[in-house]
Protein backbone atom coordinates (compact mmCIF):
# COMPACT_ATOMS: atom_id res chain seq x y z
CA UNK A 1 0.00 0.00 0.00
CA UNK A 2 2.52 2.64 0.80
CA UNK A 3 4.00 1.81 -2.82
CA UNK A 4 1.06 3.61 -4.00
CA UNK A 5 1.27 6.55 -1.83
CA UNK A 6 1.56 9.94 -3.16
CA UNK A 7 2.74 12.48 -1.83
CA UNK A 8 0.83 15.12 -0.91
CA UNK A 9 2.57 18.25 -2.62
CA UNK A 10 2.75 16.56 -5.50
CA UNK A 11 -0.87 15.26 -5.41
CA UNK A 12 -1.84 19.04 -5.12
CA UNK A 13 0.43 20.16 -8.01
CA UNK A 14 -0.87 17.12 -10.40
CA UNK A 15 -4.61 18.25 -9.56
CA UNK A 16 -3.49 21.50 -11.11
CA UNK A 17 -4.23 23.29 -7.49
CA UNK A 18 -0.97 24.80 -6.70
CA UNK A 19 3.10 24.48 -7.16
CA UNK A 20 4.62 21.92 -5.13
CA UNK A 21 6.62 24.68 -3.49
CA UNK A 22 3.00 26.78 -2.43
CA UNK A 23 1.60 23.04 -1.77
CA UNK A 24 4.67 22.94 0.95
CA UNK A 25 3.77 26.46 2.58
CA UNK A 26 0.40 25.37 2.29
CA UNK A 27 1.03 22.60 4.27
CA UNK A 28 3.56 24.17 6.68
CA UNK A 29 0.86 26.67 7.90
CA UNK A 30 -1.33 23.40 8.92
CA UNK A 31 -4.05 24.34 5.99
CA UNK A 32 -3.60 21.01 4.49
CA UNK A 33 -6.23 17.54 6.12
CA UNK A 34 -6.05 14.59 4.51
CA UNK A 35 -9.73 12.02 4.97
CA UNK A 36 -9.63 8.89 5.43
CA UNK A 37 -12.58 6.76 4.07
CA UNK A 38 -14.02 5.84 6.98
CA UNK A 39 -14.05 9.78 7.39
CA UNK A 40 -11.29 10.27 10.23
CA UNK A 41 -9.67 13.51 9.25
CA UNK A 42 -5.69 14.18 9.84
CA UNK A 43 -3.80 17.61 9.45
CA UNK A 44 -1.12 16.77 6.91
CA UNK A 45 2.49 17.84 7.01
CA UNK A 46 5.42 18.83 4.89
CA UNK A 47 6.64 15.52 3.30
CA UNK A 48 3.42 13.69 4.59
CA UNK A 49 2.12 11.25 1.43
CA UNK A 50 -1.69 10.25 1.05
CA UNK A 51 -3.08 6.35 0.32
CA UNK A 52 -5.62 5.62 -2.94
CA UNK A 53 -9.09 5.65 -1.36
CA UNK A 54 -8.47 9.06 0.60
CA UNK A 55 -9.11 12.87 -0.01
CA UNK A 56 -7.07 16.05 0.70
CA UNK A 57 -8.76 19.38 1.46
CA UNK A 58 -7.05 23.06 1.57
CA UNK A 59 -8.66 25.28 3.98
CA UNK A 60 -11.72 22.57 4.18
CA UNK A 61 -12.08 22.32 0.27
CA UNK A 62 -11.68 19.24 -1.41
CA UNK A 63 -9.27 18.93 -4.03
CA UNK A 64 -10.58 17.10 -6.81
CA UNK A 65 -7.25 15.11 -8.11
CA UNK A 66 -9.58 14.30 -11.55
CA UNK A 67 -7.48 14.40 -14.65
CA UNK A 68 -8.67 17.12 -16.48
CA UNK A 69 -7.36 18.21 -20.15
CA UNK A 70 -3.93 19.31 -20.17
CA UNK A 71 -3.06 22.61 -21.44
CA UNK A 72 0.09 23.56 -22.90
CA UNK A 73 0.25 26.95 -23.81
CA UNK A 74 3.62 29.73 -24.86
CA UNK A 75 3.66 33.06 -23.53
CA UNK A 76 5.72 35.98 -24.62
CA UNK A 77 6.35 38.02 -21.09
CA UNK A 78 6.66 41.41 -21.39
CA UNK A 79 8.57 43.58 -18.81
CA UNK A 80 6.63 44.05 -15.15
CA UNK A 81 5.00 40.03 -15.36
CA UNK A 82 5.54 38.38 -12.40
CA UNK A 83 6.43 34.89 -12.53
CA UNK A 84 3.78 33.81 -9.67
CA UNK A 85 1.26 31.49 -8.98
CA UNK A 86 -0.31 33.90 -6.12
CA UNK A 87 -3.06 35.56 -7.55
CA UNK A 88 -3.13 38.25 -4.11
CA UNK A 89 0.11 39.65 -6.43
CA UNK A 90 -0.48 42.34 -8.58
CA UNK A 91 0.39 41.97 -12.54
CA UNK A 92 0.99 37.75 -11.62
CA UNK A 93 1.49 35.96 -15.02
CA UNK A 94 -1.43 33.55 -14.72
CA UNK A 95 -3.85 36.83 -14.76
CA UNK A 96 -1.88 38.54 -17.28
CA UNK A 97 -2.47 34.89 -19.31
CA UNK A 98 -6.09 35.35 -18.78
CA UNK A 99 -6.09 31.71 -17.00
CA UNK A 100 -8.82 30.81 -14.70
CA UNK A 101 -7.16 28.52 -12.62
CA UNK A 102 -3.70 27.77 -11.38
CA UNK A 103 -1.30 26.55 -14.29
CA UNK A 104 2.39 26.34 -13.81
CA UNK A 105 5.31 28.00 -15.64
CA UNK A 106 8.78 26.17 -16.84
CA UNK A 107 11.27 28.70 -16.25
CA UNK A 108 10.97 31.66 -14.13
CA UNK A 109 11.87 35.03 -15.62
CA UNK A 110 12.30 37.64 -13.31
CA UNK A 111 10.58 40.84 -13.54
CA UNK A 112 12.56 42.96 -15.71
CA UNK A 113 13.08 40.08 -18.23
CA UNK A 114 10.85 39.29 -21.06
CA UNK A 115 10.33 36.48 -23.87
CA UNK A 116 9.23 32.74 -23.76
CA UNK A 117 7.35 31.12 -21.07
CA UNK A 118 5.59 27.68 -21.09
CA UNK A 119 2.77 27.73 -19.42
CA UNK A 120 1.28 24.09 -18.52
CA UNK A 121 -0.67 22.24 -16.27
CA UNK A 122 1.07 18.89 -16.51
CA UNK A 123 2.70 19.42 -13.48
CA UNK A 124 4.86 15.71 -14.63
CA UNK A 125 6.05 17.22 -17.19
CA UNK A 126 7.18 20.62 -15.89
CA UNK A 127 8.79 19.24 -13.14
CA UNK A 128 11.16 17.18 -15.71
CA UNK A 129 12.29 20.06 -17.82
CA UNK A 130 12.75 22.24 -14.54
CA UNK A 131 14.92 19.60 -12.99
CA UNK A 132 18.66 21.14 -13.56
CA UNK A 133 20.03 17.81 -13.21
CA UNK A 134 18.58 17.11 -16.70
CA UNK A 135 20.34 19.65 -18.43
CA UNK A 136 17.89 20.88 -20.65
CA UNK A 137 18.59 23.89 -22.54
CA UNK A 138 17.64 27.47 -22.23
CA UNK A 139 18.58 30.55 -24.72
CA UNK A 140 18.87 34.01 -23.97
CA UNK A 141 19.71 37.37 -25.91
CA UNK A 142 21.18 39.95 -23.32
CA UNK A 143 22.11 43.49 -23.85
CA UNK A 144 24.66 44.82 -21.53
CA UNK A 145 26.07 48.26 -20.83
CA UNK A 146 29.80 47.09 -22.03
CA UNK A 147 31.10 45.69 -25.01
CA UNK A 148 31.17 42.13 -25.33
CA UNK A 149 34.46 41.19 -25.75
CA UNK A 150 36.28 38.24 -26.08
CA UNK A 151 37.75 37.82 -22.28
CA UNK A 152 33.62 38.23 -21.71
CA UNK A 153 32.78 35.62 -23.88
CA UNK A 154 35.25 33.20 -22.61
CA UNK A 155 34.93 33.67 -18.99
CA UNK A 156 31.03 33.03 -19.40
CA UNK A 157 31.43 29.70 -21.45
CA UNK A 158 34.13 28.65 -19.13
CA UNK A 159 31.41 29.18 -15.67
CA UNK A 160 31.72 32.35 -13.03
CA UNK A 161 31.25 32.15 -9.81
CA UNK A 162 28.26 33.71 -8.31
CA UNK A 163 26.81 34.83 -5.04
CA UNK A 164 22.99 33.49 -4.69
CA UNK A 165 21.49 35.57 -1.77
CA UNK A 166 17.47 34.73 -2.11
CA UNK A 167 15.67 33.25 0.68
CA UNK A 168 16.16 29.68 -1.00
CA UNK A 169 20.21 30.04 -0.88
CA UNK A 170 20.94 31.80 2.60
CA UNK A 171 23.25 29.82 4.70
CA UNK A 172 22.12 29.35 8.55
CA UNK A 173 22.16 31.97 10.55
CA UNK A 174 25.27 32.72 12.48
CA UNK A 175 26.34 35.34 14.82
CA UNK A 176 28.64 38.00 13.73
CA UNK A 177 31.82 38.76 16.44
CA UNK A 178 32.97 41.70 18.04
CA UNK A 179 31.61 45.14 18.47
CA UNK A 180 28.40 46.39 18.83
CA UNK A 181 26.61 44.10 16.59
CA UNK A 182 27.81 41.00 18.39
CA UNK A 183 24.52 39.47 18.64
CA UNK A 184 23.28 40.24 15.37
CA UNK A 185 22.13 37.74 12.66
CA UNK A 186 24.37 37.49 9.88
CA UNK A 187 22.62 35.33 7.05
CA UNK A 188 25.02 34.55 4.35
CA UNK A 189 24.78 33.41 0.61
CA UNK A 190 26.04 30.93 -1.15
CA UNK A 191 28.72 30.47 -3.82
CA UNK A 192 28.31 29.05 -6.76
CA UNK A 193 29.95 28.50 -9.94
CA UNK A 194 27.35 28.36 -12.80
CA UNK A 195 28.08 25.53 -15.79
CA UNK A 196 29.96 26.21 -18.36
CA UNK A 197 27.75 26.94 -21.30
CA UNK A 198 27.28 28.38 -24.97
CA UNK A 199 27.86 32.36 -25.78
CA UNK A 200 27.67 34.15 -28.80
CA UNK A 201 28.43 37.22 -29.38
CA UNK A 202 25.80 39.09 -31.72
CA UNK A 203 26.31 43.16 -31.84
CA UNK A 204 28.67 45.14 -29.76
CA UNK A 205 26.89 44.90 -26.51
CA UNK A 206 24.56 42.14 -27.27
CA UNK A 207 25.02 38.23 -26.87
CA UNK A 208 23.17 35.24 -26.95
CA UNK A 209 23.66 32.63 -23.96
CA UNK A 210 21.96 28.93 -24.02
CA UNK A 211 21.95 27.59 -20.48
CA UNK A 212 20.97 24.30 -18.58
CA UNK A 213 20.37 25.61 -15.45
CA UNK A 214 18.80 28.55 -13.87
CA UNK A 215 19.92 29.67 -10.54
CA UNK A 216 17.41 32.71 -9.73
CA UNK A 217 18.87 36.31 -11.76
CA UNK A 218 21.61 33.91 -13.64
CA UNK A 219 22.24 35.86 -15.98
CA UNK A 220 22.26 39.23 -14.22
CA UNK A 221 24.79 37.71 -11.36
CA UNK A 222 27.08 37.04 -14.11
CA UNK A 223 27.52 40.02 -15.86
CA UNK A 224 28.05 41.52 -12.50
CA UNK A 225 30.26 39.31 -11.32
CA UNK A 226 32.41 40.19 -14.44
CA UNK A 227 32.37 44.16 -14.02
CA UNK A 228 28.69 44.45 -16.21
CA UNK A 229 25.28 45.29 -15.71
CA UNK A 230 22.40 43.47 -18.19
CA UNK A 231 20.40 46.22 -19.17
CA UNK A 232 17.83 44.02 -21.37
CA UNK A 233 17.27 39.67 -21.29
CA UNK A 234 15.13 38.15 -23.42
CA UNK A 235 14.65 34.40 -23.61
CA UNK A 236 14.15 33.01 -27.14
CA UNK A 237 13.77 29.34 -26.70
CA UNK A 238 12.97 26.88 -23.98
CA UNK A 239 14.64 23.31 -25.47
CA UNK A 240 12.37 23.06 -29.14
CA UNK A 241 10.43 25.70 -28.34
CA UNK A 242 11.22 28.91 -29.71
CA UNK A 243 9.71 32.68 -29.55
CA UNK A 244 9.67 32.60 -32.89
CA UNK A 245 7.10 35.83 -34.35
CA UNK A 246 5.03 35.92 -31.32
CA UNK A 247 4.41 39.58 -30.23
CA UNK A 248 5.07 40.39 -26.71
CA UNK A 249 2.44 40.31 -24.46
CA UNK A 250 0.64 37.34 -26.66
CA UNK A 251 0.19 33.68 -26.14
CA UNK A 252 -0.57 30.84 -28.31
CA UNK A 253 -1.29 26.73 -28.03
CA UNK A 254 1.65 24.90 -28.77
CA UNK A 255 1.07 22.70 -31.77
CA UNK A 256 1.02 18.87 -31.55
CA UNK A 257 4.47 17.59 -32.57
CA UNK A 258 5.91 20.51 -30.14
CA UNK A 259 4.34 18.58 -27.43
CA UNK A 260 5.25 15.35 -28.63
CA UNK A 261 8.80 16.45 -28.95
CA UNK A 262 8.86 18.27 -25.44
CA UNK A 263 7.97 15.37 -24.06
CA UNK A 264 10.48 13.40 -26.17
CA UNK A 265 13.28 15.61 -24.96
CA UNK A 266 12.34 15.78 -21.43
CA UNK A 267 12.01 12.19 -21.05
CA UNK A 268 15.76 11.66 -22.12
CA UNK A 269 18.50 10.31 -20.32
CA UNK A 270 21.67 12.44 -20.09
CA UNK A 271 24.30 12.29 -23.04
CA UNK A 272 27.24 10.43 -22.38
CA UNK A 273 29.96 12.59 -20.64
CA UNK A 274 28.30 15.16 -19.70
CA UNK A 275 29.75 17.90 -17.41
CA UNK A 276 29.26 16.85 -13.43
CA UNK A 277 29.77 18.05 -10.76
CA UNK A 278 28.60 21.80 -10.44
CA UNK A 279 26.84 23.10 -7.58
CA UNK A 280 23.08 22.81 -7.81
Amino acid sequence: MEAESMRINKYLNGAGYCSRREADRLLSAGRVTVGKPDGEKRTASVGDRCLPGERVYVDGKEIDDTEEEKLYLMLNKPKGIICTGDRRIPENIIDFAGLRHYISYAGRLDKDSTGLVLLTNDGELNDRIMRAASYHEKEYVVRVDRPVTPAFLSAMRRGVKIVLDDDRHLEKEETAEGGSDAKAPVRRGVTVTTRPCKVTRLRANEFSIILTQGYNKQIRRMCQALGCRALDIRRIRIMNLRLGSLKEGMKRFLTKSEIEELRRLASEPLPEGILTGQVD
